[in-house]
């Protein structure tokens, strides 16, 4: 098997420009629109909003690895970050980590990328890691960094990166290549195609012994965010979660060859995928405002709570509406008044009620 890595035109890859034009086109409108709504919000409003994102791409992008983390303790870190107040919890360390590390994303995308700033989230993100032979650096050992499935005894090779002794120097040609393309460089490229190649070159490197997928998602990020002029807020990681395989099985597909168009096809596909997945979330807070401000006043402590605990399940909501034993659960009341409440929920356009009896649900009255 050979691998990209060992042709000998590495890493000179190659691509349909004309192919990727439609998707770059969209990029730039869909983000005026996003910068758009965000105009609706008020700052205390887009630090909740940029806070609820970043913990939910610190623990989508964990998750995409296999490492399920509590998104209450990572939002408490981010919070800390942010100046703001936070319940006295013990923040584990796993947590800790990819929270620091989605912050200084956050904060020094502007930044050349570096050595050192590699090193860095390295270090955050395996704090605690007790496991490997470097943390803070690139790998070291000996034995074949191999992607593999399938049983000990006859495992399936998906990928294998450069040996050890070669990462220093396709980290030398990774990083001079990233900032040489930068927006404002003598070469930049355009920024789906950019944070494609940045996040493909990188995973085919595979520099860390631990990390790689989070960091190289990281770095794609970055790349999207120094030609915005701003943190993307984009739900990459959630995006990609929701079709792990599909992430997967394309990257397996572009790392044996140096044509690299249909990897960058479904790249930018994803990152727009994510940009919607963003807009529909401002789209439902805007939406939420505007119903709070009109039933402002007319709901009891009992509706309101439930109504937050509601809107907290954010854009997937509850799965398959709102029960009367939810509304009996969450509210800590009983079934007469619990009947009550969410008829009085209806008749006031805070609830759509469907179905009948025991299949009775209700919704938010939201579209997005």
């Amino acid at each position: 098997m050979t691998w990209n890595w060992q042709k000998f035109e590495w890493p000179e890859f190659t691509y349909d420009a004309t192919a990727l034009a439609e998707y770059e086109k969209q990029l730039l409108h869909r983000s005026g629109v996003l910068s758009g709504s965000l105009k609706y919000f008020d700052e205390n409003d887009k630090t909740q909003f940029t806070i609820n994102l970043i913990s939910d791409e610190a623990l989508k992008t964990s998750e995409i690895e296999g490492e399920l983390l509590n998104r209450d303790s990572l939002q408490s870190s981010i919070r800390r970050h942010f100046g703001l107040s936070t319940p006295k919890r013990k923040v584990p360390r796993a947590e800790q980590g990819i929270a620091d590390m989605m912050i200084d994303l956050h904060r020094n995308f502007q930044t050349t990328l570096s050595h050192e700033q590699l090193f860095a989230w390295h270090t955050m993100l395996t704090s605690g890691q007790r496991d490997l032979h470097v943390r803070g650096g690139y790998r070291t050992h000996k034995e074949p960094m191999q992607v593999v499935s399938g049983p000990a005894h006859a495992p399936t090779i998906h990928f294998e990166a450069p040996p050890s002794k070669k990462v220093k120097g396709e980290m030398n040609g990774f990083i001079k290549w990233f900032n040489a393309t930068a927006p404002n460089s003598k070469k930049p490229l355009s920024p789906l195609t950019r944070a494609g190649i940045a996040h493909l070159y990188f995973v085919c490197i595979h520099p860390f012994e631990d990390g790689n997928g989070r960091i190289g998602r990281a770095v794609a990020e970055k790349a999207l965010s120094q030609f915005l002029g701003q943190p993307t807020l984009m739900a990459l990681s959630q995006t990609i979660n929701a079709g792990r395989k599909a992430y997967y099985q394309a990257l397996e597909d572009n790392n044996k060859a140096l044509s690299i168009t249909d990897w960058l096809i479904y790249f930018a596909k994803t990152m727009l995928d994510a940009q919607g997945y963003t807009q529909r979330s401002l789209d439902f807070l805007i939406e939420k405002t505007k119903l709070y401000d009109r039933l402002r006043g007319q709901l009891n402590a009992r509706q309101e709570k439930v109504l937050a605990r509601m809107f907290r399940e954010g854009l997937e909501g509850f799965k398959g509406g709102l029960s009367a034993e939810n509304y009996i659960k969450i509210a800590d009341t009983s079934r007469a008044t619990a009947t009550r409440d969410l008829q009085g929920l209806v008749e006031k356009g805070a609830l759509i009620k469907t179905g009948e009896r025991k299949h009775t649900r209700y919704h938010l009255p939201i579209t997005y």
